[in-house]
C-alpha cells in the first residue's frame, strides 16, 4: 500500500482545459494578463506528480520571457496589488443582488 503513488505520473484534472492557455503563452509576449496566467499555472502544477509536458512548457515560457520564477511572482504580486487583471470581460462594474 506504500506504493500507491509509486512514482507513476498522474493526469491533472485540468490538463485539457489548461493546455490551450499554455499554447497561447508559448506564442505570445509577457503582457500583464499573460504574466498572471503563467504565475497561476505555475502554482497549480508546482509539485504535481505528472503533467510533465505542461511543467516543461511553463519553464519554456519563463525562459523565453527572460524571467526566474521569483521575478515572475514579484511582477504578478505588483499586478494583483493594482487589481483588475481578472475582471469579467465586457461587463460594466455592477452589483448582483440575485
Amino acid at each position: 500500500m506504500a506504493e500507491a503513488s509509486g512514482g507513476k505520473d498522474q493526469q491533472h484534472p485540468l490538463h485539457n482545459r489548461d493546455r490551450p492557455t499554455i499554447d497561447i503563452l508559448l506564442a505570445q509576449e509577457a503582457t500583464d494578463y499573460n504574466l498572471a496566467e503563467l504565475a497561476r499555472l505555475r502554482i497549480r502544477y508546482q509539485g504535481f506528480p505528472g503533467a510533465r509536458d505542461i511543467q516543461q512548457d511553463l519553464d519554456k515560457v519563463l525562459q523565453r520571457w527572460g524571467l526566474t520564477e521569483a521575478q515572475l511572482f514579484e511582477k504578478t504580486h505588483q499586478i494583483h496589488d493594482v487589481g483588475g487583471i481578472y475582471k469579467s470581460r465586457g461587463k460594466k462594474e455592477e452589483q448582483d443582488w440575485n
